[in-house]
């Protein structure tokens, strides 16, 4: 082969190359949604974890249940809020209110200061301050335990004058109980088994309805299928029944794996925490399907499903503790599904909630699957035009 027949042979290969990475070029501007996914994905990640994870969390929602009126008390609350850990949000009334918040969810935090507080510590005897704090998630709650107990030593240096001097310094004139309630020994499975059951349905029920119109319209049926005297939300419930008994299959084996093999307990009621399983479970069939009826083919299916799943599952507080996000961030997590159903099965299977104390949580999970119902069957209809 001659020199010039070597040059013409690699101009025309790559011409062909050309050819090829134009033609590329065109249908990836064709397939918007795969060239949005080569987009988002990068940078929400870095957003993400650039600015909304946060594994030391401060200006947690604190309640308060001060029973003294002296100094000290003052003091102390004052020496509280400079940690920057704990944000007082409400002023308790009785024991009562202050574990029913805790047990709610409303506070992540409550520090009860006893009565006679200031009269014990003067005289010697070491009064001790509660600090009560909701462990379910103990990642949210280890660096503010240890930033509170470090003031027994230094909170008082300035009010204990005169003959009340001999008192400042170690071991400190009062001392802070801790109680980590609902996960007393701080063990992170008890936090994340239970998350599990609701990252797991949020990606199966997604993907499973996700395929279906599209995979009908793939494989040709879907015109018999509109030819049928049968309304969008028949075929929309109809498409979505077999996939929640899937869920409800799901969910039963988790439950039973979690309890049996983790040890993770079940507090509260069962029957309440499966009624409401499946409804988050319908909440995510619903936006699974109206996916469907917006993507063309499958891949761009999976690709809406992973477009929901990431942030649901990095900003609903299943690996990250929710409270220490920013408020931007949290603002996108409290319209996911899965941010309300964590608290929800957390609250029930470790707390005992009940369900007035989880009313807001259900509210907005049954909210959310109502809107996500009606917009697939609006994309259906217009499906159908």
């Amino acid at each position: 082969m001659t020199a010039v027949e070597r040059t013409r042979g690699l101009r025309a290969s790559f011409s062909r190359f050309v050819a090829v990475f134009a033609k590329e070029l065109i249908q990836l501007r064709r397939d918007r949604i795969t060239f949005a996914t080569m987009i988002f994905i990068p940078l929400a990640q870095l957003l993400l974890f650039g600015f909304a994870i946060n594994t030391n969390p401060k200006h947690l929602p604190t309640a308060v249940l001060i029973q003294d009126d002296s100094v000290f008390a003052r003091s102390f609350m004052a020496a509280l809020r400079v940690t920057e850990y704990f944000e007082v949000t409400t002023v308790a009334a009785s024991e009562e209110q202050f574990d029913q918040l805790l047990l709610s969810g409303a506070v992540q935090f409550g520090v009860q200061i006893p009565a006679n507080f200031g009269r014990d510590l003067i005289r010697g005897e070491r009064p001790a301050i509660l600090l009560a704090a909701d462990a379910t998630d103990p990642v949210a709650t280890g660096s503010a335990v240890a930033a509170i107990q470090g003031l027994t030593t230094s909170v008082f240096s300035r009010d204990l004058l005169g003959p009340a001097a001999t008192l400042a310094g170690k071991p400190g004139p009062f001392e802070v109980r801790v109680h980590q309630r609902y996960n007393p020994t701080a063990e992170t499975r008890l936090n994340i088994v239970p998350g599990l059951m609701g990252t797991i349905l949020t990606l199966t029920m997604l993907i499973f309805t996700a395929l279906s119109v599209t995979r009908e319209i793939e494989r040709g049926t879907m015109e018999s299928l509109l030819s049928m005297p049968i309304r969008p939300v028949e075929i929309m419930l109809g498409k979505i029944a077999p996939y929640l008994l899937v869920g409800a299959a799901q969910m039963a084996l988790i439950l039973v794996t979690a309890y049996l093999l983790f040890g993770v307990p079940i507090v509260g009621s069962l029957t309440l925490l499966v009624v409401l399983t499946l409804l988050f479970a319908l909440a995510n069939l619903s936006i699974g399907y109206t996916f469907s009826t917006v993507a063309t083919n499958q891949l761009q299916a999976m690709q809406m499903s992973f477009f929901f799943f990431l942030p649901s599952i990095l900003l609903s507080g299943f690996m990250f503790p929710f409270r220490g996000m920013p408020g931007w961030a949290q603002v996108i997590g409290e319209i996911l599904p899965l941010t309300h159903y964590l608290r929800i099965v957390r609250g029930i299977m470790l707390k005992g909630a009940a369900l007035s104390d989880l009313q807001t949580d259900v509210l907005a999970l049954g909210g959310f699957t109502l809107a996500a119902m009606a917009l697939a069957v609006a994309r259906f209809r217009h499906t159908l035009d």
